[in-house]
This record gives structure tokens, sequence and C-alpha cells, in this order.
């Protein structure tokens, strides 16, 4: 008998079909047909199925193999010491137990939807790192966070929201591949808030993640937006371009190349973009050490008036200019809300934590270098886009164009993402609607694109200040995806699976029978908080307070930041005059 893994099991052999003979047929979202709601589904199913799909994608299952080979395979488990050894069931150990994990009693309807989801798991993890890197507001934006606290904190911070954001990042990977497979896919980080905490906090998940996408977006049509004026303004600064039209135009040029739908599209730009971007750094590094900063910009965005540079080890900036300072480097580290989307999209999801370490080092060296060398430079009058402030036109023109380029691969990224959270939830989950890959999803998506963008480029318009909208967005959504949730998801995971460790063995299709009690009883609460490792627990509760605390101070910062703004700033919403 020929077996293919996942889904494509040929079941010729009655003893395999005896086997799935219990196991129940499923509904159009691959759930079994006693679950109403994914709510209903026993965590216990998520981790046994995720089991099945690491040891799959570990040896390779999903191609066709001899019978002889596939029975002579040792199986081992693909979490290796990470695994949760007592959890209630037993790992893999032969062929026979991935018999369950086929598409085995599912319509044609449910194999094609199966396979379109498959399909987009193409990603490998060097096109990880590319498309981690892929910011064009995270190094240029650097910079000013150390202007607005001083070089001691400034560095120091960096550094500690570094090792922090990497931690984060480690755990969001770790749920991944404990929670996601083939039957119970997680396409975004919603999915994981959902199967821990449920229903309410998919919604809290889904509309911040949506909010963090369309605003990073309407940033980059933003900064954009200033470069285009810049380069239209020439040497004499009398060439004009209304600025709110100079926002529209990169709006339209987002609707063209938002129509790329997968990923493993978008990585061939990143690599692109990454090697641009870090050319705009070492460029404009070279440019700022031999020109003056650029006093108009700096008078038009910020009211900061002619004079002598002046740099401080602690900058004596008001509290609201130093927590914007540290949202900024926040909004640095704000890759870990797609996380999620690209390990769905990723062939072997476990090495995920390769392309995510190398990403996270080239942007902490690569940042922290940048900012601390401008502000050197140019002191109080570093720009919120650092490479704006060269005050010699050819030489800021060149970082503007090449800026031009990596801003609209980083703005189709983040759409991408972005339209592919809100076709999920609203298209395929609300109204069962086509798969995206399809021929109907590709109209629906085509649609969608143009309102997105649409969307971006009022936001871009309304709030004409880079600075001070990417550190409000950083409060309100990036803190909360790349620190808070993390360590909060964490700890409810652990309280789930350290509950079970008095449950019977864990049979598979039959629901919670191996259960000796229900979060109703006191006990499993006991047990789920005071077993397993207590202080990595009490650890992750302070770490996600703590964060949700400083969000907190981020928002009030960022709020007082844009009222003043308005005040000194010669650009106001939807107006003609730029702020450069």
């Amino acid at each position: 008998m020929a077996k293919q893994f996942p889904g494509k099991i040929e079941l010729d052999n009655e003893i395999v079909k005896d086997e799935l003979k219990d196991v129940p047929p499923y509904d159009d979202n691959h759930h079994h047909t006693s679950y109403t709601d994914i709510s209903d589904i026993p965590f216990e199913e998520f981790l046994h199925y995720s089991l099945l799909q690491r040891t799959q994608e570990l040896y390779s299952l999903d191609v066709q193999k001899d019978d002889e080979e596939l029975a002579s395979t040792s199986f081992r488990n693909p979490f290796g010491r990470w695994a949760n050894h007592h959890l209630p069931f037993a790992p893999v150990t032969s062929i026979d137990d991935f018999a369950a994990a086929s598409t085995a009693n599912m319509t044609a309807d449910q194999v094609e939807r199966a396979n379109a989801r498959r399909a987009l798991r193409q990603a490998g993890w060097a096109a990880v790192f590319f498309l981690i890197t892929t910011d064009i507001l995270g190094p240029f934006n650097a910079p000013i966070a150390i202007a607005q606290l001083g070089y001691v904190p400034g560095v120091l911070l960096y550094t500690v929201m570094g090792i922090a954001a990497f931690y984060c990042g480690i755990v969001l990977w770790r749920l991944f591949i404990h929670l996601d497979s083939d039957r119970y896919p997680v396409k975004t980080y919603a999915d994981i808030c959902e199967r821990i905490f449920g229903r309410s906090a998919r919604h809290v998940c889904t509309f911040l993640q949506s909010l963090q996408l369309i605003v990073n977006v309407g940033v980059i049509c933003l900064g954009n937006g200033q470069s285009l004026v810049q380069i239209v303004a020439g040497e004499s600064g009398n060439g004009y371009i209304c600025f709110s039209l100079a926002i529209v135009i990169w709006a339209l040029l987002g609707m063209v190349i938002g129509q790329i739908r997968t990923l493993k599209s978008f990585s061939v730009l990143s690599n692109f973009a990454v090697w641009i971007n870090l050319l705009i750094i070492f460029t404009s590094m070279g440019f700022i050490a031999h020109s003056p900063p650029n006093y108009t910009a700096a008078l038009a965005g910020a009211g900061t008036p002619m004079g002598p540079v002046v740099t401080h080890a602690f900058e004596p900036l008001p509290a609201t200019t130093q927590i914007n300072g540290i949202m900024q480097m926040v909004f640095a580290y704000g890759g870990a809300m797609i996380f999620p989307e690209i390990m769905a999209e990723m062939r072997r999801p476990m090495d995920f934590w390769k392309g995510m370490a190398y990403a996270q080092g080239l942007i902490y060296i690569a940042y922290l270098i940048y900012g601390v060398f401008v502000y050197s430079f140019q002191g109080q009058f570093t720009l919120p886009l650092a490479y704006q402030g060269v005050s010699k036109y050819s030489w800021q023109t060149v970082g503007n164009i090449l800026a031009l380029i990596t801003g609209i691969i980083a703005g189709g990224l983040y759409g991408n993402i972005g339209i592919k959270v809100a076709y999920i939830n609203i298209v395929e989950d609300w109204f069962k609607g086509p798969p995206l890959l399809s021929r109907k999803g590709h109209f629906i998506w085509a649609i969608m694109v143009v309102v997105y963008w649409g969307l971006a480029y009022i936001i871009g318009s309304a709030i004409p200040q880079v600075e001070n909208v990417s550190s409000l967005i950083a409060a309100v959504c990036i803190m909360q995806f790349s620190y808070t949730f993390p360590p909060a998801l964490r700890l409810g995971y652990d309280v789930i699976t350290d509950a079970m460790s008095e449950d019977a063995v864990y049979v598979p299709g039959n629901g919670t029978v191996g259960r000796i009690d229900t979060w109703k009883d006191s006990s499993r609460w006991r047990r789920g908080i005071l077993t397993g490792r207590v202080w990595f627990k009490a650890m992750n509760l302070i770490l996600a307070v703590g964060f949700l605390v400083m969000a907190g101070f981020g928002m009030w910062g960022s709020g007082e930041s844009i009222k003043k703004a308005f005040e000194v700033s010669s650009a106001t919403s939807f107006s003609c005059a730029a702020p450069v």
C-alpha cells in the first residue's frame, strides 16, 4: 500500500480503514462534526495533531515513500527536550500513528481547502530572515529614539528591549509549533489567542492586528510622500507638489503591488529591500558626517530653531518625549505581530528560530549603530526619518529614492498580511467564502486591496507626523503583540498543560473523556498554577503586566506629543503643506 502525508493517503488497506472508522467526520472548518466551535475542541486535540504535523515535517512524510522504508523509520519526538513529557498521550512511535492525520471522510471541497492552505507552506527559514527585516521605519527612526533619551538610556533600553523581543519571539514560536497542524491550522496570531484564552481574546487580537497593519501601511505612505516632496522641491527648494497628493500616489502604487498574495513571492522583493535599506544606512551615515543638519526640515516638522548641535548622555526632555523615544524602540522590534502568519507559510516551522535570530541580531546591531552615529552628528535636529536630515539636496535625494523602493515593498508586505487577516476572518470564517488561492478568492482579494490602501491613505494624511503616529501605534498595538501577549499566552498554555498532569491517557476523537475534572473545579486551577515550573509562570505574569503598564504610558505620551506637534508643525490634516 502506498501512503502519502498529509491528506493524500490511499486507503486500500482494510486494517487502516478499521483504525479510521471511529474518527469523526469533519465539518467545513476541519473540525470534528461533534464540535460546533473551535472553543469546543479539547486542547489535547491541538497538541496531538501538532505532534503528528511536526513529526511529518521532520521526516518529510508529505512525499510518497515505500512501505518498508516507512515501517522501518524509528520516530523520535520532534520537540526534543522542549517537549511537555507529562502531556496525556503517547508520542509518535510508528507509521500507524499517522492514520488519524489523513483527510478520510472529507468532502472534495474540504480536501480542496486543505490543499489550498498547504500550498501556502513554501517559505524556508532564509525567507523568514528577509521578511522580518523588511521594515522601512525600523532603522530610520532609531536616531530619533536615541535623540529623545540620550546616549546612556538609549543604548541600554535598545539592548533590553531587544533581549525581551527575542525572548517573546521564541515564546511565540514554541506556542505555534505546539498548536498548529494541517487539521487545525494556526493561520494568524488570533488563532493562538483563541486556543488559549477563547473567542473574546481572538476578537481583541484581530482588531489590534488589523489596526497595526493598516497604520503601518499608512505611515509608509506618509514617509514616501515626504521623500517625494523633498525630491520635487529640488536644490533650490522652489519645486512643489501637494503633500496630500504625494501620499495618494503611493497608495495607488500599493494597490498594484498588493495583488501579490503569497509571502514566498514577497520574500524575493524582501531580499532586495534588506540590502537597499543597509545601503541607505551606510550612505546616509557618510552624507551626515560631511554635511550640516537639515535645519529647514527640523523647523518645519518639530519647530526646532537653527543653532549649534547639542548631544547629551541623559537627554533633559519632558517625560512625554522620552516615552515616545522608548516607543520608537518598540516600533523597531515590532515584527512579532506577523510571526504566526510567517510560520503558517513555512515548509518547516521548527526552523523559524534561525531566521528570527539572524534578523533580530541584524536589527539590533544596525539600528543601534545607526542611531548613535546620526545623533552624534545631528543632536536635537535629528529627524524621524534620519536619511531626510541630510542638508545637501543631491545626497538627500539618493536616500529618498532608495527609501521609496524599500518603502513600497514594506508597505506591500504589511498590506499582504493585513488583507490576509481580514480575508481569513471575514471572507472565509464569517461568510464561508472561497479559499484565498481560488479564482473567486483572487477577485475578492483584488477588491480588498483597493479598499485597504484607500484607508491607509486616509490615515497617512489625517496625522502627517511619522514620529508620533509610529509612537502611538507602538503603544496601542506593537507593545501588545511583541511584548505583552507572548508571556501572557505562555502563562495560559502552561496552566492548561500542567493541569493535564493527572489526566488519563488521551485518545483522539473521544473528546474530554480522559479528564478527571473541569475548569469549574478549583482543583484543576490549583494543579495548573502550582505544578510544573511555578517560577516560570510567575516570571511571565510579571512581564505581561509590566509591559501592559508601559503600553499605557506610551499611549499617554504619544497622545500629548501629537497634540503639541499640531501646534508647531507646518503640516495639518489633508493639507498641501509638508512637514519637511
